[in-house]
């Protein structure tokens, strides 16, 4: 991959110095051992998106299922919402 781009950063220097160091260890510059941890990251991340659509998937299929299915017994209750609902919060404010 020809590189084109930098980019900086300020860090800790015992983060700079660990860092250093690992690439010391993995034989690589700090430049690749760099490169190699954002890539790795950037995966990391793009699994994530995609475990996080599927569950987001995987919802909205169990949510479709009940919509518009709400069984309450009282077939004009929707006309009545709004006097239910001040009932129920003034029962709620003076208990």
């Amino acid at each position: 991959m020809t590189k084109s781009e930098v980019y900086s950063w300020r860090l800790a220097r015992d983060r700079k110095i660990a860092l250093e160091d690992a690439a010391r260890r993995s034989g690589k510059s700090l430049g690749a051992l760099l490169e190699d941890i954002t890539a790795q990251w950037l995966l990391g991340r793009a699994d994530h998106a995609e475990s996080e659509a599927a569950r987001q998937a995987r919802l909205r299929a169990a949510v479709a299922k009940v919509i518009g299915t709400i069984a309450g017994g009282k077939p004009a209750r929707s006309e009545h919402v709004r006097a239910l609902v001040r009932q129920r919060l003034t029962r709620r404010r003076a208990g």
